[in-house]
């Protein structure tokens, strides 16, 4: 007599992996970014359209009209121009000096005992002082204006990239550098294959910093010395008044310093392709559970 055959229950089907899945679109990220710059611009237009005099005190500010106005206005003048290509001629090569000195820098204090005993002591009492109160400084070693103030800019992004680096090469398991050296790797198959990979998380994260904090300092630096670029040209507008002509210049600023951040990520994200990404669409659905399974 044979057992009577039980049907099988239909099992679910596995999930998709996570590279399958369907994206979800972010455009209600996007609308909700652009509803939140809108939203500040209407709060800025209200409060000096009507003159609101509290605790801040309004009255004094342009509306946010006026400072469009004056935008356009400027954008079709060459000075304009001029004015962003120094700034950026300035900060990009400041960031770029950083960035290389810092990471080989960083690096050698990091795997070599001689080098942190040499150049860490010089390093960490430079390290605190702000980058700006080194004007003086630039202003007496440098022939140009122009050279100091790329100076200024390369010392404000270096020791970001510089101490980034060298905690990030410090964090690396010495395991990895072990195993090559055992395949018959030598000192620099371990630096191109072990040491910058697995620190190039860290090191991007020193470069945003750096990125930023050289902004604030160039145009900062051309207050105080420069003859031409946006900092230059927003300290002019103050000097005479000009408060529209003032917020045309920081809305400049900011623009830039939000394209040159976004440029340091993106290229970080192509370079980190390698690493897992974590997704913050949304919040995680409950995963279904399987036949058989508890």
């Amino acid at each position: 007599m044979t057992a009577p055959t039980t049907p099988l229950r239909p099992t679910s089907a596995p999930a998709a992996p996570a590279a399958q899945r369907p994206r979800r679109r972010p455009w209600p990220r996007y609308a909700l970014r652009a509803g939140s710059l809108l939203a500040a611009l209407g709060l800025w237009q209200l409060l000096t359209s009507l003159d609101v005099n509290l605790w801040l005190r309004f009255a004094q500010f342009p509306t946010a009209t006026d400072v469009a106005r004056e935008f356009a206005d400027r954008v079709g003048t060459d000075a304009y121009w001029q004015d962003l290509t120094d700034s950026l001629t300035r900060i990009l090569t400041g960031f770029a000096l950083a960035a290389v000195l810092g990471v080989a820098v960083g690096t050698a204090i990091a795997r070599s005992h001689l080098a942190s005993d040499l150049l860490s002591p010089v390093l960490e009492v430079l390290r605190p002082i702000p980058a700006i109160a080194l004007v003086p400084v630039a202003i007496l070693l440098f022939p140009s204006n122009e050279q100091g103030i790329v100076f200024i800019t390369f010392t404000a992004a270096f020791f970001p990239v510089m101490v980034s680096t060298r905690h990030a090469v410090r964090a690396l398991s010495p395991v990895w550098e072990e195993a090559v050296l055992t395949m018959g790797g030598g000192r620099r198959r371990v630096l191109g294959s072990v040491v910058l990979p697995g620190a190039l998380p860290g090191i991007l994260g020193g470069l945003s910093v750096g990125i930023g904090v050289s902004w604030i300092c160039v145009i900062s630096a051309e207050m105080i010395s420069g003859a031409y670029g946006v900092g230059y040209r927003t300290w002019q507008d103050y000097t005479i008044v000009d408060y529209p002509g003032v917020f045309v210049g920081m809305t400049t600023i900011g623009l830039l310093g939000w394209l040159t951040s976004t440029a340091v990520e993106l290229a970080g994200r192509r370079l980190t392709r390698w690493l897992p990404r974590t997704e913050t669409a949304g919040p995680a659905t409950p995963r279904r559970k399987e036949a058989g399974t508890p």
